[in-house]
């Protein structure tokens, strides 16, 4: 695990400056503590800063062929490297380490390009190769690993995270809004979109080749539910190879050469990777949870579940817990590594669980993909009953959706009857999980803003996504956008920069490619079953698991923030000094009325406006650190 970067000036041939790639790896230390590489080829430069995982001696980068002429620099960890190794080596392939970096290399210099369909894992990496003038980059399929690239004057630049790239003299940091639209619509930023003009995200699954005639992008991988459309195996014969696929992806995640452990927040996901770690393991497991100190606390906790299987599977188990005290200074600090807003407020409990396991251990295991494969989510159930409301008048839906928008109170039900009051599937899917709906955002937006966007971004990219994917089934309709752009753009992304930002490289079972591809080839009826979710999961599940841990409602590193912000003296100056009518106005963005308006209604429990607040407090203060102050940073001099 290690972030990268780099540059190639090939519209000009101009030589590169190796200060300009050393402040961009400088940016990036805390992904990569234990060692740095470069490599500089007249006008290309490519660099790594590097958490040793694997073959801690040996796994320095870059990593170079037999005759130098190919370099690669790479971030993630490749579970069938000894494979790869193995079957080159019988075809006459020389390793000189055992790390994985080096099953990259000689792949490439066999397959070229190609190597990416070989490669079981997590991956952003780079390989120059200078017989051909060619750089190529390429993303994993889930996009489990971040990528980002632009365009400048003079070439490419290229980085494992935004704020490396802006250290580039000709790279600035530019509010994109349209990106900031959808932001609103999505609490996220779906790639190829970032919230930086000019700035891409390259998509999970694709590769880029750049070379003197210019920039080509190639998508190799794309999730495929053809085969579930007719189930050709009984459900206990799925049960079965859902049971051996889970066994093995787990195992092939505790390939590590330094101490690991797992993130425990009761929940199903997380409490089956313990489960199967266990199984593995001679040694007990180590497990980090999260709890909650002030208002709000033992009402939000999911402590007594995480400590219900730690007591069950007797691990080595560690606590931390976020309070209204942390919350000033973990948002700043947060928001800084995850480059541009993403308003989950799991992504502070991310941090601080990070931030735990780092002290005892470089690796975590942890359970992300389990609802976007299984169907694990509320909304998938909820759809079930989008045909009963298609048979209500028009009118009659036409006055629900009004008076929606008018009540107060409790902000899910108002979500579920919006969405369900639609019969367009992309207006309907895209509502079912709204941070300011088109209303809302109509009410919000300035004049200047809103003359300013295309259209409706947020639906563009639904619609885009729903035309592109083979599902029929509206479940895998569904569980196709959310893998494509909630999955990669929410949770893997805030998964990966608040471990990394703690020097902890963060593994996701669930997401290898085998597993996602049998999920998908499962019958929908498998994976939501009536209103039970995750059901075949669950049926695995419940031969390492309490009922009680099986059946429990789901949240997930939940924090109490609408409570925080209601009750907490400190944050609400805060955030009344941070989004000020003159702040607001200053910026040009939002109306300052219709903020003001959500603070007072939140204040007096009118309405629970915590998401919606906590999404234009990232805005700010992302705005200040990035847009205001470039997000410079300053390479110390020796």
């Amino acid at each position: 695990m290690c972030g990268i970067c780099g540059f190639y000036n090939y519209l000009h041939n101009k030589p590169a400056d190796p200060d300009i790639l050393l402040d961009m790896l400088h940016a990036i230390f805390h992904r990569g503590p234990d060692d740095q590489g470069e490599h500089f080829d007249h006008d290309l430069a490519i660099g790594m800063r590097r958490l040793s995982i694997i073959d801690l001696a040996g796994g320095h980068q870059p990593m170079y062929s037999h005759d130098k002429t190919i370099a690669v620099v790479f971030n993630g960890e490749i579970y069938n490297y000894r494979e790869i190794r193995e079957e080159l080596q019988r075809q006459g392939a020389i390793f000189h380490t055992a790390s994985d970096t080096e099953a990259i290399l000689r792949l490439y210099e066999v397959m070229g390009d190609d190597c990416v369909h070989q490669l079981r894992g997590m991956f952003g990496f780079a390989i120059w190769d200078a017989r051909r003038r060619r750089l190529f980059i390429a993303r994993d399929r889930l996009g489990i690993k971040p990528l980002y690239y632009t365009c400048t004057a003079d070439g490419l630049v290229f980085g494992s995270e935004i704020k490396a790239m802006l250290q580039h003299p000709q790279v600035h940091a530019r509010l994109d809004l349209d990106g900031l639209s959808t932001f609103l619509s999505l609490k996220y930023v779906p790639a190829p979109q970032t919230m930086f003009a000019g700035i891409v995200a390259l998509p999970p699954g694709y590769t880029l080749a750049c070379d003197g005639h210019g920039i080509t992008l190639n998508q190799y991988w794309d999730l495929s539910f053809a085969r579930s459309q007719h189930g050709v195996l009984s459900e206990a014969e799925y049960t079965e190879q859902l049971d051996e696929l889970l066994h093995e992806c787990v195992r092939m995640h505790l390939v590590s050469d330094v101490p690991f452990g797992a993130f425990l927040s009761g929940g199903v996901d997380s409490s089956t990777i313990v489960a199967l770690m266990s199984q593995f393991l001679n040694e007990p497991v180590k497990t980090f949870s999260v709890g909650f100190e002030g208002p709000g606390a033992d009402a939000w906790s999911e402590l007594p579940y995480a400590h219900m299987v730690a007591k069950q599977y007797q691990t080595d188990h560690y606590d931390i817990f976020i309070g209204p005290r942390e919350f000033i200074n973990l948002s700043e600090k947060v928001v800084w590594h995850l480059d541009q807003p993403i308003a989950d407020e799991a992504s502070l409990a991310n941090y601080m669980v990070a931030e735990l396991a780092a002290r005892h251990v470089k690796m975590v295991l942890t359970g992300e993909g389990g609802d976007e494969l299984f169907a694990g989510y509320a909304r998938y159930s909820g759809e079930q009953f989008s045909p009963i409301f298609r048979h209500i008048p028009l009118s009659m839906r036409g006055l629900a959706m009004s008076l929606t928008n008018r009540l107060p109170g409790l902000r899910r039900p108002k979500i579920a009857l919006y969405a369900l009051c639609h019969t367009d599937e992309v207006t309907r899917l895209l509502n079912w999980f709204p941070l300011f709906n088109s209303d809302m955002k109509a009410a919000l937006l300035s004049d200047t803003f809103k003359q300013s966007l295309p259209g409706h971004s947020a639906r563009r990219v639904f619609a885009e996504h729903l035309t592109r994917t083979d599902a029929t089934h509206v479940l895998n309709r569904m569980l196709y956008v959310d893998t494509k752009l909630w999955l990669p753009d929410d949770l893997l992304a805030r998964g990966d920069k608040t471990s990394m930002a703690n020097s902890l490289e963060a593994r996701v079972p669930l997401l290898d490619h085998k597993l996602v591809e049998f999920a998908a080839s499962l019958p929908p009826n498998l994976k939501l079953q009536g209103l039970t979710r995750k059901y075949l999961l669950k049926k695995v599940a419940r031969s390492l698991l309490p009922d009680t841990i099986i059946d429990r409602k789901k949240k997930g590193f939940p924090i109490p923030i609408p409570v925080w912000l209601r009750q907490d003296e400190e944050i609400r100056a805060y955030v009344r000094d941070t989004l000020s009518p003159a702040t607001i106005r200053q910026r040009g963005l939002f109306e300052a009325d219709y903020v003001e308006n959500l603070l007072n209604e939140h204040d007096t429990g009118f309405a629970d406006h915590g998401a919606l607040i906590w999404a234009l407090l990232n805005v700010e203060l992302w705005h200040r650190q990035f847009i205001d102050q470039q997000a410079r940073v300053v390479r110390p001099t020796v």
